[in-house]
């Protein structure tokens, strides 16, 4: 879960989008379902090139188009669990 050491890169109303400082670790929060995905290691990697990819492709869309697409067509809705 996100601890005061993070910073919200991207926040919608259905999703939030945080990392540390170094961006080694993200968290992709869909609001609407109550789910997190926490991203580390080689996942964060992935999702790092992935995220940077799609703001270079889409630099108008905002932060629930983007999320979006990264959770549902990236794959990164299926790393979530429940948020407490």
């Amino acid at each position: 879960m996100c601890d005061l050491s993070d910073h919200q890169l991207e926040t919608g109303e259905e999703y939030t989008l945080s990392t540390t400082p170094d961006r080694t670790r993200f968290t992709l929060h869909n609001k609407a379902e109550g789910m997190i995905a926490e991203l580390r290691d080689d996942d964060a990697t992935r999702f790092r090139q992935d995220y940077d990819e799609l703001k270079t492709q889409f630099p108008d869309w905002n932060a629930d188009q983007l999320l979006a697409q990264l959770w549902d067509q990236g794959g990164y809705g299926w790393l979530a669990q429940q948020e407490d």
